[in-house]
């Protein structure tokens, strides 16, 4: 059931009063406010203030498990998220604090310690529902307008410079995000958090989800930062009586005995992130995540020998989405989604990032913005691959590949400094179109002298893929 499905109120009415149960009223989004932004200009304004975040907040990269957990969840929700399409991207932000925000256009970070933080799916659901409500009622560019004469419609694009303040420290928290001169438009008026509060409750409920999750995850912040903490920090402001009025809401919505709690894409990304150690807001604030030029920091991996030589015999990884043979002396490990890592002993290693894969292939998903032919999907991917991880540079141009005699695209790129002991990397990403709109990917990794080694053994890999449509 949709969110608009829902407001067609007499069928559900007799429903209702079939099952003797009241009649539900959920909640009805205000009339649209004044604002100055049309569509394409709102989207156009966001990616350029996503570009500021990158700049100045450690953001793991698309590749990170994480980063493909919370993208997996985002697009579940967002099919339930009502009114006009946005073109909606997520990421995650390696910081201990308990925040998320939406950027206008319907670009959303969460925070890592919002994840560390959440103990079920159905309350990290609960949190992105609310910044995706945000992204549906544009409350950040209804701010800009209402605020013209305060915050100049180009500070929008130094967004992330209001976000964290160099030797703000632990002021950080109490100043909230966008505190700063002419950044006031992203912190949230009381009535834009309870609307946002109220609508995230339905698109948790019509995605499936228990919409107690996002009350359990108020007093999970209220247990972290007091009694009056009930907040995402202060840009997200407590409205009152917050627990009261979402438990109101749920109570009109209709009976279920089947909610989804959580899962165990969940429980295995749980794991992972408890041993992940995020960078503190002083941190952050210090510049301590940056190398000396500016540029994020690239992950240390330890240098270590790995033995990758395969094996010569193979063997077959059946996954949900794609099936593929791969040497037997190397191990695979499925992830959430239709996501997997295969790679020799030693060739995953743990970092206070995650984990980065030196030797091996990393196998994922991804939906372009809208449905289009697999080169501009491909080329979407790519600049999405870049965004995240800066320092790679494309080697070849993208090619025409076959994949078990199915069409796909085919790239290659160094990344300096991103293999053990601060090597080069070369990386192969290969792309082949799925029935369902979206990509398959396949990104073989090796440090850049071992590169050519393996070359063969990573095409015999690619011979035997084969899409699960």
């Amino acid at each position: 059931m949709n969110v608009k499905a829902r407001t067609t109120w007499i069928p559900v009415l007799l429903f209702a009063l079939f099952l003797v149960v009241p009649a539900h009223a959920t909640f009805q989004q205000p009339p649209p406010c004044k604002n100055a932004f049309t569509v394409d200009r709102e989207i156009a304004e966001g990616k350029k203030a996503e570009q500021q975040v990158y700049k100045t907040m450690p953001v793991l990269p698309d590749s990170s498990p994480v980063t493909q957990y919370v993208q997996q969840l985002g697009r579940k929700l967002t099919q339930y998220a009502p009114g006009y399409k946005w073109p909606y991207e997520f990421h995650v932000v390696n910081q201990a604090d308990i925040n998320a925000f939406a950027l206008p256009g319907g670009t959303i970070f969460v925070n890592l310690g919002t994840i560390q933080a959440a103990e079920t799916e159905a309350q990290l659901a609960g949190v992105m529902a609310h910044e995706i409500s945000h992204v549906v009622m544009r409350h950040a560019t209804c701010n800009i307008t209402k605020q013209q004469s305060q915050a100049p419609l180009w500070a929008l694009g130094q967004l992330a410079a209001g976000i964290f303040i160099p030797g703000a420290g632990g002021a950080l928290a109490a100043q909230g995000v966008g505190a700063v001169a002419g950044m006031t438009f992203l912190k949230m008026d009381r009535d834009a958090e309870k609307q946002a509060d109220l609508l995230g409750t339905d698109i948790a409920y019509d995605a499936g989800y228990d919409p107690r999750g996002m009350v359990q995850f108020f007093e999970i912040i209220q247990g972290k930062y007091g009694s009056g903490g009930a907040q995402l920090l202060s840009d997200h402001p407590n409205p009152g009586n917050r627990t009261e009025y979402v438990n109101a809401e749920i109570a009109t919505l209709p009976p279920r005995t089947n909610w989804v709690k959580t899962t165990p894409e969940f429980q295995k990304i749980k794991k992972l992130v408890a041993n992940m150690r995020p960078y503190t807001a002083q941190q952050i604030a210090s510049g301590a995540w940056r190398s000396s030029n500016g540029a994020a920091a690239p992950v240390s991996v330890p240098a270590q020998t790995v033995n990758f030589k395969p094996s010569g015999s193979w063997k077959r990884l059946d996954a949900a989405g794609f099936s593929l043979q791969y040497p037997g002396n190397w191990s695979a490990t499925e992830n959430a989604g239709n996501a997997a890592t295969i790679a020799p002993a030693g060739g995953v290693v743990n970092t206070a990032n995650g984990n980065v894969t030196i030797y091996g292939v990393i196998i994922d998903d991804y939906r372009p913005q809208q449905a289009t032919d697999l080169a501009t999907a491909t080329s979407q991917l790519i600049a999405s691959v870049h965004q995240g991880n800066p320092g790679m540079k494309a080697v070849t141009t993208v090619q025409d590949v076959l994949v078990n005699k199915q069409p796909g695209k085919s790239m290659e790129f160094i990344n300096q400094g991103a293999s053990a002991g601060g090597a080069a990397e070369r990386d192969w990403l290969v792309t082949i179109s799925r029935n369902d709109g979206s990509l398959s990917y396949l990104v073989f990794v090796a440090p850049q002298k071992d590169f050519e080694s393996l070359r063969g053994t990573y095409e015999q890999m690619l011979r035997t893929f084969r899409v699960n449509q």
